[in-house]
């Protein structure tokens, strides 16, 4: 064997064993964990230190959305499903087990999500108490929480509501989910899920438009920020976010004429 070829061959099993050391040769899961105090941001959504996670297999309301109860009075449903997941964590530290990017939400990850002390994943307490639903792709253990709460009308399933990816979306003609959902009140309960004046979440008051010509960059609208020019002429939004990392998550690109007040 030449010099050449068992120099060749000796570093291919270098960069090999580096590869394998590293883990990017690797098919165990998580990639990733991180364990830290946490901040929610929303229903399905934690920030550990600068990283931001999305809740694997879950998909609770939106911050401004809106839900019918059991009693067919709207109510905000995204704002307790927000509660809800901070009153599960308390003050202990969480664990988040990196599963993947999160591609329809700019730079964050997926992560089955643990609180200090407990067995079963944040991921599937707040599926089973009703206060999301389950959402592609999953690794977390959730489906059968989905169902259970489905069955008992737990949290969000026992009125009526719109997925929330549909509301994002602003899908008006979407399928009505939930026990209390009635087919000959159809127009009167999308007006109630859909209104033409959503209410401002508290300390949320980026305002959001869906728009066509956002499509271009890749987005689904279009978000202004209070002391920009086009703030004021966006009377009725289809959407409010907290931040502007919300904002872009949710596929929403930041208007031309607006820059960050000082």
């Amino acid at each position: 064997m030449s010099f050449r070829i068992s120099f060749a061959s000796a570093r291919a099993f270098a960069l090999v064993s580096f590869l394998a050391l590293s883990g990017f040769l690797g098919t165990a899961d998580p990639a990733y964990a991180l364990t830290a105090a946490a901040t929610v941001r929303d229903g399905n959504a934690i920030q550990l230190g600068d990283i931001t996670y999305r809740l694997d297999g879950v998909d609770a309301p939106e911050l401004d959305q809106v839900c019918i109860d059991d009693h067919a009075d709207p109510w905000t449903c995204g704002i307790e499903a927000r509660d809800q997941l901070a009153k599960l964590i308390g003050k202990r530290s969480v664990r988040c087990d990196d599963v993947g990017p999160e591609k329809s939400f700019g730079k964050r990850h997926r992560a089955i999500c643990t609180v200090e002390g407990d067995k079963t994943s944040l991921n599937e307490q707040l599926v089973k108490l009703g206060y999301a639903i389950v959402r592609e792709p999953v690794k977390a253990n959730v489906k059968s929480a989905a169902a259970d709460a489905k069955s008992t009308s737990a949290g969000i399933w026992k009125g009526c509501f719109v997925a929330p990816q549909e509301f994002r979306t602003g899908k008006k003609d979407g399928a009505l989910l939930g026990a209390a959902c009635r087919a000959d009140r159809d127009k009167e309960i999308r007006a109630v899920l859909f209104p033409d004046d959503l209410t401002m979440p508290p300390s949320c008051g980026i305002k959001g438009k869906l728009a066509v010509r956002a499509r271009v960059t890749g987005n689904i609208g279009i978000y202004h920020l209070r002391g920009c020019p086009s703030y004021p002429a966006t009377t009725k939004p289809d959407r409010w976010f907290c931040s502007e990392d919300d904002a872009q998550a949710a596929g929403f690109r930041k208007a031309y004429n607006c820059r960050r007040p000082k």
